[in-house]
């Protein structure tokens, strides 16, 4: 019985690559990878629904340095995907060569994503991740070059698909055909592609070069205002938000919070200058149930003296100015 290791995202087309190859008797583990930008929660489930093997792997440092600097450049937004993609199927192949697995495969669909999925980037990803010839597609295998792992009878190259194109009418038909009902809409899943998002992280690697996870962390939060080139702050839209906000800052970081009134906690990250502090404050003042044009309080808890200042919140040309669209 052959054995593969694929890249299994939780999505329709890893679904179907999963039961077109478990149809051929071959033995399947499923991989996902997880960063800032993606999770593991639609491959937990689609797993648990195709009662497979799942091995979750955390690549949040080493992905980050490449969507820095991805080789093959970004898409329409700051998704570096040819890159992503040959990181993901470098990594999976090394736990293939350690445990033994015969090949890998993916759910990718020829040319139904006209950047990062047409021929040329299929075999640009492929080659890119140094293992290109053990590389199933499953689903438009017979439309692509044939690998050495179908040569080889590994896998039965006739009994793989030709799908193609951006419709998704044959793979809800497959689905059917599986008795397959349950599965995400397309939507969604990668950070990277959303344009909000994306806004956010250019701002981060254009002020901060050495920026971390931490930082990217961040992005996922709140309302963001740039105060100057070294500070940012961040600031929460709701109760969850502020907890999350006061997990994740650092002892570097200034964290503040309205008092006497409901409102947003904030983190400021970069110079903890008064002009900053008090910038910061007005914007928290701002958000938070106080009267307009009425002074309110704020804690600095990141302060060695704890202190509070009053203010009044920020105008909406400051917002305009500051907010990072």
């Amino acid at each position: 019985m052959s054995k593969a290791i694929g890249l299994f995202s939780g999505g329709l087309d890893s679904i179907l690559a999963v039961r077109v190859l478990t149809d051929q008797d071959i033995e399947v583990l499923g991989v996902t990878f997880v960063t800032p930008f993606f999770g593991s929660e639609r491959a937990e489930a689609a797993s648990r629904m195709l009662n497979i093997p799942l091995r979750i792997v955390d690549i949040s440092e080493e992905h980050l340095a490449m969507v820095k600097a991805p080789p093959h450049g970004y898409g329409k937004t700051m998704n570096p995907c040819i890159d992503c993609h040959a990181l993901m199927l470098k990594r999976a192949g090394e736990i293939m060569e350690a445990e033994g697995y015969d090949f890998l495969f993916t759910g990718e669909v020829l040319n139904e994503r006209p950047m990062s999925q047409n021929r040329k980037a299929l075999e640009v990803v492929a080659a890119a991740s140094g293992y290109p010839d053990v590389i199933v597609r499953p689903l438009s295998a017979q439309l692509l070059k044939e690998t050495k792992v179908e040569r080889e009878g590994l896998v039965d190259r006739c009994r793989l698909l030709a799908l193609s194109g951006r419709t998704r009418k044959p793979q809800i038909a497959l689905a059917q055909t599986f008795g397959i009902s349950d599965y995400p809409t397309p939507a969604g899943g990668c950070l990277l592609t959303e344009k909000q998002f994306s806004l956010r992280l250019r701002d981060l690697f254009d002020h901060n070069a050495d920026s971390d996870v931490r930082d990217v962390s961040f992005l996922t939060l709140g309302r963001h205002f740039r105060l100057d080139a070294r500070t940012k702050l961040v600031c929460g839209r709701n109760r969850d938000e502020n907890l999350q906000l006061e997990s994740l800052a650092g002892p570097d970081d200034l964290l503040l919070s309205a008092q006497d009134v409901p409102g947003p906690t904030a983190v400021l990250v970069g110079d903890r200058s008064e002009l900053n502090v008090k910038l910061g404050a007005s914007l928290v003042v701002r958000y938070a149930d106080v009267p307009s044009g009425q002074v309110g309080k704020v804690r600095l808890h990141g302060d060695p003296s704890q202190r509070i200042i009053a203010v009044r919140g920020a105008t909406q040309e400051q917002i305009d100015t500051l907010l990072i669209r």
